[in-house]
């Protein structure tokens, strides 16, 4: 996210008759409202927003991202928004007062903004410690917040020279968000929280004390039970500990206070003079109707400043549902709030933990089904109605999977009994999605019940040009379902399957009509039976002759595994074509040469090989964007000829043919580079060394920064490098093309051995897991858990694959060789490099390349071919490696 915005210039005027709305605040439930105006239309209106920060609407609910790692972009959707001629998003101007008779707000700056209708979404503050020493603490609220937090912690670990110890003081969603924060930058995590167990208020005790026994196995020093009584420090006003209630000291470097939240009402409080307008609740928070209106006209609110029935609530999918509502109230409609829906799921260091409905058994006879393992550290509670029936409520610890499936059913009547929802105790819940009544709501945070899903599926008029979505992120981008939180994805991927099952669209994960395996399901056979050919694969698991989706998908699970020359054995003609001419084919049938340049470092001697090449063969040369060269414009039987020398000079395939490494793209690192703060360019090489060849699901690219301005774009990168002063920052999932991705951190502050060791078990992973040409980004999307779930596969070992993992990449490793020279040594591997099976020494004449006005060749157009002006033979003299002589060739 960039640090620095201004508003936008308006494209257009606004009509002169606009209605003004002003939108005091611009936090998640600002963002929201102006989207939804936006998707209603924005004719006739003028919308300003004035925000008190320095950023864009960005996503607080992943603040912890931006605690670990400050570079992260939380911006709330496309920035492109905010162009509309009538949207004005006013930055670093906080709104100061309301005139309620001249219908006006004030700001800080002293503008004045006259309105027609006013949102109020301040949103709330942290709430601060009532002890002696709280001024020496830190809040988790902002963009700032989180940032000073990761900077002080930097700070005291170079100053002090130790582990530094962070407390937390409170041990609510926001306390142990931030603790583990804490932890992944390196920290002593420690968490002092007043009530008997964690996160009290959406957990009961067994639950609570369950997430205590799983926190505390994962490094966290819990105190429950007891209150700060002061924060101590020095004279120079260092934090040195925190003093508690019981009189003991817990030693403390940086204190993070995490208490709770307070609504940000005082716009309603200082009035325009005249008696109190507004009705405020007894903790704070404007009282709104069911309509989202304040008792003022023409004034609403939407957010944590909200208090609707006696709460203000701190939660995504209520500040959603009130934006929404507003939109709805503005455009003539007359939808109302339901109230507070008080789910949460998170993931907590690798702790799954949900709370939803009535999740304490507070109904009048209701009935508690538990399944407690302590050992396990595993609570799962679901609460329903005394005849066992209807669902009220559920607790998860250690274990969440019911919660997406079971959650829609809140309030209805389960199709089962309820202990077979329970997961850890052997029961299931995939059916479920299928059996979810239309107006269940799948997705909370954007309020999008099934019968939506369902429609969008089945193509009727949810999205523009009501054809039915048939893919999990159309789905998403249609419904703006599992957008947001994104525990709901499973859940909808269930749901899409369902439908499109029930609509005659066959759901498999068979490979192709030939297997009926799924890749993952056939890697695993090929490895456990050590299977070696693809006719050993279809003996045992497939049945015809194969087809052009298992016949590569095939030799690319071979190749994986096995590391062998890819075209023999009759592996050859199960390759597409770049592969069987281990080269990428033009649109004028030529092909394109790419040999290796590792890490971008290339020695003068070897350029001139290049330049040598190119010109000999006529060759157009353009340097690509993972800085190697790329040779344009070589016929098939001048792909031996050409490698030859290529490989004499001491050049390999570069395999940008294959579903295989690319390139391995660096900066120039601290050899040369005054802000370089590790050597790029040495760990891009032996990046790229150790994993060229290595084939897989689809490519891979990887990048490696020597600094934190990030040269080589390493976060568009399948995995991605950058450097710290104590290390490497290792981002795995990021990915280009048509929906490109960001990179997510998956471990920091990296050595360099546990660096290649993590990238071996990911890369591993992928390799085994993923389906046939799915890139990296889409696997850890679809994954249950994303990127929680990789870290805990390849950083802390879950599965106990490890071992496995690494000893697979070291068989890839120790096996490698170079495609190119081992076809040279071999004239019966030459035989695939002939234009005419039956003239040998007979080139294609159809293929016609001519001169650009930039002093390079390209294919000739059809126009140009049949024109007898550019029939002209130019001499290409070449020693191709079967002949003895200096050949002519037309070009």
């Amino acid at each position: 996210m960039t640090g620095q915005t201004a508003s936008p210039r308006p494209s257009s005027p606004a009509p002169a008759a606009a209605r003004r709305v002003v939108v005091a605040g611009g936090g998640p439930a600002a963002h929201r409202f102006v989207e939804a105006m936006h998707a209603r239309g924005l004719a006739g209106w003028q919308i300003t927003v004035l925000t008190e920060e320095a950023h864009l609407p960005y996503d607080r609910v992943a603040l912890s991202k931006a605690l670990t790692d400050t570079a992260v972009d939380l911006t709330l959707g496309e920035a492109s928004l905010w162009d509309h001629g009538a949207l004005t998003l006013r930055t670093g101007e906080r709104a100061t007062g309301i005139d309620t008779a001249a219908k006006t707000v004030q700001t800080a700056a002293g503008t004045v903004y006259p309105y027609d209708e006013l949102v109020v979404a301040t949103g709330s503050d942290a709430a601060r410690l009532p002890i002696p020493g709280a001024e020496h603490t830190h809040v988790y609220r902002t963009l700032e917040d989180v940032r000073a937090i990761n900077a002080g912690i930097a700070d005291l670990t170079a100053a002090l020279g130790r582990t530094v110890n962070a407390v937390t003081i409170g041990g609510g969603l926001l306390g142990l968000e931030a603790a583990a924060g804490t932890a992944q930058l390196g920290a002593n995590p420690v968490v002092i929280n007043g009530s008997p167990w964690l996160m009290n208020t959406q957990l009961d005790e067994g639950a609570g004390q369950a997430l205590g026994r799983l926190i505390e196995a994962k490094g966290f020093t819990v105190h429950c039970g007891v209150f700060p009584a002061e924060v101590l420090s020095d004279d120079a006003g260092r934090v040195t500990g925190v003093l508690l209630a019981d009189g003991r000291v817990i030693d403390a470097d940086i204190v993070i206070a995490a208490v709770g939240v307070r609504p940000r009402d005082e716009l309603f409080r200082t009035g325009d003079g005249g008696p109190q307008q507004f009705r405020l609740g007894p903790r704070g928070g404007v009282v709104i109707g069911e309509d989202c209106r304040t008792e003022v006209p023409g004034i609403w609110a939407i957010g944590e400043v909200a208090n609707f029935g006696g709460m203000c609530l701190g939660l995504v999918a209520p500040a959603n549902t009130m934006a929404e509502i507003v939109a709805d109230r503005l455009h003539g409609g007359a939808a109302t709030f339901p109230g507070f829906d008080t789910a949460t799921k998170l993931k907590l260091s690798g702790v799954d933990v949900a709370s939803f409905g009535d999740a304490f058994a507070r109904t009048d006879h209701a009935l508690e089904i538990v399944y407690a393992d302590p050992a396990r550290g595993v609570y799962q509670k679901i609460v329903t109605t005394d005849d066992a029936t209807t669902l009220l409520g559920g607790i998860f610890v250690g274990d969440a999977a019911p919660y997406t499936a079971l959650r829609p059913l809140l309030g209805r009547a389960l199709p089962a009994e309820p202990g077979a929802y329970l997961s850890a105790a052997g029961g299931g819940v995939d059916a479920l999605a299928a059996e979810l009544p239309d107006d269940a709501i799948l997705c909370s945070c954007n309020n999008v019940a099934s019968g939506t899903i369902r429609d969008a599926v089945n193509g009727c008029g949810t999205c523009e040009g009501s054809e039915p979505v048939r893919d999990l992120p159309g789905l998403k981008g249609c419904t703006r379902a599992g957008t947001s939180c994104g525990s709901c994805v499973p859940m909808l991927k269930k749901l899409l399957d369902g439908e499109l099952t029930k609509s005659g669209v066959e759901v498999s994960r068979a490979l192709c009509e030939h297997i009926a395996l799924s890749r993952q399901e056939l890697f695993d056979a090929v490895r456990v039976l050590e299977l070696t050919s693809f006719e050993d694969v279809m003996a045992r698991y497939g049945s015809g002759e194969g087809c052009d989706i298992c016949k590569p998908t095939i030799a690319n699970i071979l190749a994986s595994q096995h590391g062998a020359y890819v075209l023999d054995a009759g592996r050859g003609t199960l390759q597409d074509t770049n592969d069987r001419a281990l080269a990428n084919m033009q649109k004028d049938g030529t092909y394109s040469v790419v040999p290796r340049i590792a890490g971008g470092e290339i020695t003068p001697q070897k350029l001139g090989v290049i330049a040598a090449v190119a010109e000999q063969y006529g060759l157009y040369t353009k340097i690509t964007g993972g800085q190697r060269i790329d040779m344009f414009g070589a016929r098939l039987e001048q792909l031996p000829e050409i490698w030859k020398l290529l490989v004499d000079a001491g050049f390999e395939s570069g395999q940008a043919y294959g579903k295989s490494l690319r390139t391995v793209k660096s900066c120039v690192g601290s050899t040369w580079c005054r802000f370089g703060v590790q050597d790029s360019v040495a760990m891009a090489i032996r990046l790229e060394l150790r994993y060229r060849g290595l084939r897989s699901p689809h490519k891979l690219k990887m990048g490696v920064s020597g600094c934190a301005r990030e040269c080589a774009e390493a976060r568009g990168k399948d995995v991605g490098v950058i450097a710290t002063a104590d290390g490497w920052n290792l981002y795995v999932g990021g990915n280009g093309g048509a929906t490109p991705a960001h990179a997510q951190l998956l471990a920091k502050d990296l050595d360099d051995e546990t660096l290649i060791r993590y990238i071996d078990r990911y890369f591993m992973y992928y390799i085994r897991t993923a389906d046939r040409l799915q890139r990296t980004a889409r696997w850890q999307e679809e994954l249950d858990g994303g990127i929680r779930h990789v870290e805990d596969v390849v950083v802390h070992d879950s599965l106990g694959i490890a071992a496995d993992l690494e000893a697979a990449m070291a068989k890839h490793v120790d096996t490698y060789v170079d495609e190119w020279a081992e076809t040279l040594r071999d004239p019966d591997r030459l035989r695939r490099f002939r234009s005419f099976v039956n003239a040998p020494g007979q080139a294609d004449d159809s293929i016609t390349l001519v001169p650009d006005d930039r002093g390079q060749m390209r294919p000739a157009t059809a126009e140009e071919k049949s024109s007898r002006l550019i029939a002209t033979t130019i001499p290409v003299r070449s020693a191709g490696p079967a002949a003895g002589k200096p050949t002519e060739s037309r070009v």
